[in-house]
C-alpha cells in the first residue's frame, strides 16, 4: 500500500465519538474497507474522484435553495466522497427504535384529533397541544385512510460521546432529503466501483418503489391517479420533488394544476379533467387550502380539505401531523411510547428544557454557554442560539425575544456530535455528523431504508449540519 501523506494525520476531537477511529492509532473494524481503499489510491486519483462527484451533481442538477443567500438562489449540494459506515447490528437497533417511535406518534396524532385520552389522563397538558401552531382544529374527528397520519418520516439522530444514538427531532410534516440519499448512493457507485456489492452494503434503491406502493395502498381504486404536489421551482427542495415524481412515474403538479369539482379533486390535462386519488403533498398545512387556512395562498387547492374530510382523496402526510414534531411535544414522546405501547423507549431523547417553565428557564439562562435554544416550530437550522458561539449582546437580544413568548422555545445542552472522516482540501479530517433515516408507514407496517442521509457540518468546529447553514452530506453504508 502506498504511503499517503494527505492521510498521515487525523486529529481526533477531544471527548467526541469518532465513527472511524477508536483512538489515535486504532481503526474500527467496519471502516477497514474505507481505510484500505483510501491508502491504495493516489492523491491525484482521489482529487479526480472528488471532481467527478461535483460534475455529476452539477449535471444531475442536485441543488437546494438558500433563501438568505444574496449571491443566488440555487446551490449544488455539497457532497463528501468518504462514506459513513454503520454496522448492521447498530442499524437494527435504530430500525426497531424508529418503528416503535412512529407507531406511538401515529397513535398520539389519532388520539388528539379524536378521543384525547392522553390529555384526559394527564400525560400531556392540554394547553401545550392546543397552543401548538401546528395543531389543526379542522382535523378534529376526521377519519384518515387506515388510521395512518404519518406515512413518511425523517427522524434525525445524533451519536453522543457515549456512543449511543439519540433522537434529535422528528420530521413528520414534509420531511426532505431522501433524494440526496439516493443520489449520494449513485455517486458512490461511480467513484467506488465494485466496492459496494463486494462488501454487502445494503441497498437504498428501492425507496421510490416502496413509496409508490405505500401511496397506492391508500386508494380503493385498482389504478389510482397519484400526484406529487409541489410549491414550485422556488422551493428549497424542488429538485427532490422532480426526482421523486420521475422515479415513481407520477405527475408533478402545482396548486394551479388542480381543482375541486363535485366533491373530488381533478387534475387539468390536455384531454380534460382527470380525477386525483392520492396526493403526496410537499406544501405546508398553512398553504394547502385557502378556504380554510391562509386565504392568500396560491400554492394549494381551494376546497381540498372538504374533499379530504369526505374521504374522496388521500393526502400524504395527513394535515395536522406537525403537532407531533413540534419541539415542545418532543419532550413527551418517551411518555407516549409508555402510554400507548406499554414499552420502554428504544431510542432516547436529548434532555430538553421547556422555557415556559420558570425554573427550567432560569436554569437555562444560568448555563446559557452550554445550551442551544430553538424555536419549537423551527426547522432548517434557522433561528437558533448556540450559547457557546454567541457573544453577550447576541445572548441578551435573543433572550429578549424568548421573554415575549417563552412557550415558543426549548433549550437543550450542546452535545458532542460524533465525527466522521471527510476529505477536506486533500486531508482526511473529522467533521460533525448526524443521521436522518427515512421511514415509510403503510398498511403492512413501517419500512425504514437502511442508511438514510448523513449530514455533515463541513465548517471546522461547527455543530450545524443543515445545508442552509453551510452543511453537506455523505453516503451512508450499512454493512454486515
Amino acid at each position: 500500500m502506498k504511503d499517503q501523506k494527505q492521510f498521515s494525520s487525523y486529529d481526533l476531537v477531544a471527548n467526541t465519538w469518532d465513527e472511524m477511529y477508536k483512538n489515535s492509532t486504532e481503526i474500527r473494524t467496519h471502516y477497514d474497507i474505507i481505510n484500505t481503499y483510501l491508502k491504495s489510491v493516489s492523491k491525484e486519483k482521489l482529487d479526480k474522484k472528488e471532481e467527478l462527484s461535483k460534475q455529476l451533481f452539477m449535471s444531475q442538477g442536485v441543488t437546494f435553495t438558500v433563501y438568505s443567500d444574496n449571491e443566488g438562489i440555487e446551490k449544488i449540494f455539497p457532497f463528501d466522497i468518504v462514506p459513513r459506515v454503520i454496522l448492521a447490528s447498530e442499524w437494527d437497533k435504530i430500525d426497531k427504535g424508529i418503528k416503535q417511535r412512529l407507531k406511538a406518534l401515529n397513535l398520539f396524532i389519532k388520539d388528539i384529533y379524536h378521543d384525547q385520552f392522553i390529555i384526559k389522563d394527564g400525560i400531556i397538558p392540554a394547553k401545550l397541544i392546543f397552543d401548538c401552531p401546528n395543531y389543526l382544529r379542522e382535523m378534529m374527528g376526521v377519519n384518515v385512510p387506515h388510521d395512518i397520519y404519518v406515512h413518511i418520516a425523517g427522524v434525525d439522530l445524533i451519536r453522543n460521546n457515549d456512543g449511543e444514538f439519540y433522537v434529535l427531532e422528528d420530521n413528520l410534516r414534509t420531511p426532505s432529503g431522501v433524494s440526496y440519499m439516493l443520489e449520494n448512493r449513485e455517486i458512490s457507485k461511480r467513484i467506488f466501483p465494485g466496492i459496494l456489492p463486494k462488501n454487502n452494503v445494503r441497498s437504498v434503491a428501492n425507496y421510490p418503489d416502496l413509496l409508490y406502493k405505500k401511496l397506492k395502498e391508500l386508494s380503493d381504486q385498482n389504478d389510482p391517479n397519484i400526484v406529487l404536489l409541489t410549491p414550485g421551482i422556488y422551493n428549497s427542495a424542488y429538485y427532490e420533488h422532480t426526482t421523486l415524481a420521475r422515479l415513481m412515474g407520477i405527475e408533478l403538479v402545482e396548486g394551479r394544476d388542480l381543482l375541486v369539482k363535485d366533491h373530488h379533486v381533478y387534475m387539468k390535462t390536455t384531454n380534460g379533467l382527470k380525477r386525483v386519488d392520492v396526493i403526496y403533498r410537499r406544501v405546508d398545512d398553512e398553504f394547502l387550502d385557502p378556504l380554510e387556512f391562509n386565504a392568500s395562498s396560491t400554492l394549494g387547492v381551494a376546497g381540498i380539505m372538504a374533499v379530504y374530510r369526505k374521504g374522496n382523496v388521500a393526502i400524504v402526510n395527513a394535515p395536522g401531523t406537525g403537532v407531533a414534531d413540534d419541539k415542545a411535544i418532543y419532550v413527551y414522546v418517551p411518555a407516549m411510547i409508555k402510554y400507548y405501547l406499554n414499552e420502554e423507549p428504544l431510542l432516547k431523547n436529548i434532555e430538553t428544557y421547556q422555557l415556559a417553565n420558570p425554573e427550567e428557564y432560569k436554569y437555562v439562562k444560568d448555563n446559557i454557554k452550554t445550551m442551544v435554544i430553538k424555536k419549537t416550530d423551527g426547522s432548517g437550522g434557522y433561528g437558533m442560539l448556540m450559547g457557546h458561539e454567541a457573544d453577550d449582546e447576541e445572548i441578551k437580544d435573543y433572550l429578549n425575544t424568548v421573554d415575549k413568548n417563552p412557550a415558543g422555545f426549548i433549550a437543550q445542552p450542546i452535545l458532542r456530535l460524533s465525527t466522521a472522516p471527510c476529505s477536506i482540501d486533500g486531508q482526511l479530517t473529522p467533521r460533525c455528523v448526524d443521521l436522518r433515516p427515512f421511514a415509510l408507514n403503510g398498511v403492512d407496517g413501517v419500512d425504514i431504508t437502511p442508511g438514510g442521509l448523513t449530514r455533515v457540518a463541513l465548517k471546522k468546529g461547527s455543530l450545524v449540519v443543515n445545508s442552509s447553514q453551510g452543511g453537506g452530506s455523505k453516503d451512508t453504508w450499512v454493512i454486515e
